[in-house]
């Protein structure tokens, strides 16, 4: 789904992320893991488009016509698509979601007119909130005439994610979704996850720092540390010895 190649980016003169290459397998969940400050919300918004990187490239495989009006070319035939110059905007007509760490709603519009945002970057034009969201997060259904700022954290969480599945996403970027919510919410959240993949064939780019989690919803991590990936896998693999040397404080 996701080749990140060799990736280098910086900040002004910090060096953030050191030739980075991931594998982001179609249809599973892959967990990024590290410590505070190592690189992995940087990470993220490299791949949606929101920091630049100095060199490296970003090969985006979609399946079926996910080309867009704009992005130039077929993908169709799944060849890849060097994502790394092109615009926010373009990235997520292509299929590419994505629910930032912090949730970033609006807060004086409604639940409803927040999953609309989302529809100005639907590559088929539809104007109408899918089904699908309501179905997977009944309660914004139930308050989709109440303003954002008014939800609860947990609420304000489903409402992002749910903003992000408006576009109907191939890959579904999570940063900390579990962030400060209430742990029902967020096993919600966790199976949400698991629908999409199993009944959807999304792919989930997921970092989370909840080590149980982690090993419940997620098929692969990945550790990284100091801007640089030190440990990869299938989940089962993520042994106490990984854990005490690149993730305990």
């Amino acid at each position: 789904m996701l080749t990140i190649d060799t990736l280098n980016q910086f900040y002004g003169e910090s060096h953030t992320l050191w030739d980075l290459t991931l594998e982001i397998p179609v249809g599973q969940c892959t967990c990024v893991m590290g410590r505070n400050g190592v690189g992995k919300t940087t990470l993220m918004k490299c791949i949606m488009g929101e920091e630049s990187v100095r060199d490296g490239k970003l090969l985006y495989r979609a399946d079926g016509d996910a080309s867009g009006s704009d992005s130039g070319r077929d993908v169709s035939s799944n060849e890849p698509l060097d994502l790394t110059r092109r615009k926010l905007e373009e990235r997520a007509r292509l299929g590419v979601g994505y629910v930032p760490q912090g949730r970033q709603i609006f807060p004086m519009m409604t639940v409803e007119e927040n999953l609309r945002t989302g529809l100005a970057v639907r590559r088929d034009g539809l104007r109408q909130i899918p089904e699908r969201i309501y179905e997977l997060f009944p309660v914004l259904k139930e308050m989709r005439h109440r303003r954002g700022g008014d939800l609860s954290g947990g609420q304000q969480q489903q409402l992002a994610i749910g903003r992000a599945l408006v576009i109907e996403p191939r890959l579904l970027i999570l940063d900390e979704p579990g962030e400060g919510i209430q742990p029902n919410i967020v096993a919600q959240i966790g199976e949400v996850i698991r629908r999409l993949i199993k009944e959807d064939g999304l792919t989930v780019l997921l970092v989370e720092q909840k080590l149980p989690f982690a090993r419940k919803y997620a098929d692969r991590f990945v550790i990284m540390d100091r801007g640089r990936r030190v440990a990869e896998g299938d989940i089962a693999a993520l042994s106490d010895e990984l854990i005490k040397q690149h993730l305990t404080v």
